[in-house]
């Protein structure tokens, strides 16, 4: 039994490390469609974001995907690097940190920002495609 647990919890953390190397992967390559992958269907997406993008609401996977292509097109990311501490906590939920640097193409500002990803493990047991077994519920911007 005690090696089943392991097992499980092995591969929620492998799935865990791809999902975060491939938003990490989505802000770098300013894609707004690689991040879309691990939007939820089913549900809305709180995301806020201050200065310069001013934005904040529960929206959409495909309103989200568009919010993302809108700042990708906007705003350069010159870096992206994970804070390597996850925050696990209760009802599948973890924090990935990163500190995200973007250039304003209009204004060639650079702004600074500890970015929060609010990810919940879900399995694809109805289509049996490959799965994404996190996605975003949240995106939350702090200034530094």
């Amino acid at each position: 039994m005690g090696q089943i647990v392991i097992a499980i919890l092995s591969a929620l953390s492998l799935t865990l490390t791809a999902t975060t190397q491939n938003i990490e992967r989505a802000f770098l390559q300013n894609n707004a469609k690689l991040l879309y992958s691990y939007f939820p269907e089913r549900s809305y997406i709180n995301i806020a974001l201050p200065e310069p993008v001013s934005f904040s609401d529960y929206v959409s996977n495909q309103q989200a995907y568009f919010l993302f292509k809108r700042i990708f097109s906007s705003y350069t990311t010159f870096q992206f690097f994970s804070d390597r501490e996850t925050i696990f906590i209760p009802r599948r939920t973890v924090i990935f940190k990163a500190r995200w640097s973007f250039l304003d193409r209009k204004t060639d500002n650079q702004h600074v920002y500890f970015i929060y990803f609010y990810l919940t493990f879900h399995t694809d047991g109805i289509n049996h495609r490959e799965p994404v077994f996190w996605k975003i519920r949240e995106i939350r911007v702090e200034v530094i």
